[in-house]
């Protein structure tokens, strides 16, 4: 049985995996261990903190590994937290059984996650010093065309905070390459078809498999049991990355 460690993405909590956590639990005849996770200034540890830092929510994610003694552990990241998870995928060792990117960003070393964007973050960094050292939530706008429901859409607004903006400026730092993690991505195809560099080039490698769903980037939403269904596959792939 694994245990899954759910991370989601930029203004999310550990709420967001609601709609899959039943599923996984129940998958294999249940089992699993099934842990959302909420990263600090975040949901229920919003708390006024901004000053968390990208290696804050790394140690969110090996902390809580490490103090619930998980073994066989899928590490799971959507989104932004796709960058803390890659880089904690590297610490926790033998402890990691896969790490899993759903439509997420991969952590590139000593880049932020904002070096990623056209602009080369400056629209990002430019939000944050407006709004106090936080990035805003995004409107019910920002969601439309990811086949998800008014009502849906409607619960992201609604449990969406304010984003630490530190964790999104400062560089990542990678003790373990990410072409030698055993890794699944997960493609979302309404948020576009096409593979950004790096992940083109992971998914070539032996050790990392390409997974799809036909829906938009927020898939524990839209599509919660069909995603719950690719990340126990993804459990259930070897530490060599073959069937």
């Amino acid at each position: 049985m694994a245990n899954f460690v759910l991370v989601a993405g930029a203004r999310l909590g550990a709420w967001a995996w609601d709609d899959v956590v039943p599923y996984l639990r129940a998958a294999d005849g249940g089992g699993h261990g099934v842990y959302p996770v909420t990263l600090s200034g975040l949901a229920e540890r919003a708390g006024g903190v901004v000053s968390v830092g990208r290696q804050g929510h790394v140690r969110d994610v090996v902390d809580f590994v490490e103090r619930a003694g998980l073994r066989d552990v899928v590490l799971v990241g959507h989104s932004y937290a796709g960058v803390p998870v890659g880089q904690a995928a590297g610490l926790i060792g033998e402890r990691l059984r896969r790490v899993v990117f759903v439509d997420s960003s991969v952590p590139v070393d000593g880049e932020p996650f904002v070096a990623e964007w056209p602009d080369g973050g400056a629209g990002v960094r430019a939000s944050i010093a407006a709004n106090g050292g936080w990035w805003p939530c995004a409107p019910a706008a920002h969601f439309e065309g990811h086949g998800l429901s008014p009502e849906q859409i409607a619960r992201i607004v609604a449990g969406s905070t304010p984003h630490p903006g530190s964790t999104l400026t400062e560089p990542a730092v990678l003790t373990r390459p990410l072409g030698e993690l055993p890794a699944t991505y997960i493609l979302c195809g309404l948020g576009g078809d096409e593979l950004e560099s790096p992940v083109a080039e992971l998914v070539k490698g032996e050790r990392w498999r390409l997974a799809e769903l036909d829906t938009g980037h927020w898939p524990m939403f839209s599509q919660p049991r069909e995603l719950a269904g690719v990340l126990v596959e993804a459990a259930g792939v070897s530490p060599a990355g073959r069937e």
